[in-house]
């Protein structure tokens, strides 16, 4: 669905509640929105926060941001062609449509490495979207904040470097290379309302 769509879905939500936003065989996405949080997300509001949870047959976790980028650099390794269809489709998620139709053309393509389903990744990132658009409630040198997912989504599916340093740097919250982020971030320079899809792959 839009992400439109999924927002009101997680604004309406009521505590306690699980909601599963895409079911696949034996795999499950869904919402839950905890009515108390722990002591480490005192810094969070309790009406915006809300929790993404995977099921997978007998596993039950949280999966997180680093999930999404390696399984779509696994997914570029193998299928180097698919590389600006893949991203053009996960840009098309991040600027609001829904998964199942940015991401139609590539589900019956093969890919030798993944980590999930291309349909079960493009909700994750859906979700990681707006959670940090609804739910982050920190600062961010970035406008909109959520450039910093983004650029290093468009990081891990274009770049070269391996993939445990990209990880690495992920992990230690550098940001992602300019050049991925800064035609759509208001507070940079080269920010522009009229960019092109793909814009950062043609020396902007």
């Amino acid at each position: 669905m839009k992400k439109e769509y999924m927002l009101k879905i997680i604004k309406e939500l009521p505590f306690d509640t699980r909601h599963v936003v895409y079911k696949q065989e034996d795999l499950e996405i869904y919402l839950w929105r905890p009515s108390k949080l722990s002591k480490r997300f005192k810094d969070y509001n309790i009406e915006t926060n809300f929790q993404i949870w995977l099921k997978d047959k007998n596993r039950e976790f949280r999966p997180n941001h680093l999930r999404v980028m390696i399984d779509l650099n696994l997914r570029v390794r193998s299928r180097p062609d698919l590389k600006d269809q893949l991203l053009l489709a996960f840009d098309n998620i991040y600027y609001g449509k829904d998964p199942n139709v940015t991401l139609d053309r590539l589900l019956d393509e093969d890919f030798s490495h993944s980590l999930n389903s291309l349909i079960v990744i493009g909700y994750l990132s859906q979700l990681f979207i707006l959670e940090q658009e609804y739910g982050y409630p920190r600062e961010s040198k970035y406008n909109p904040p959520t450039l910093f997912y983004q650029g290093w989504i468009r990081q891990f599916l274009d770049n070269e470097r391996e993939i445990d340093i990209l990880c690495m740097s992920v992990c230690n919250r550098q940001p992602p290379k300019v050049k991925y982020t800064s035609n759509e971030d208001k507070n940079h320079p080269k920010y522009s309302t009229e960019t092109d899809l793909l814009w950062y792959l043609k020396g902007s």
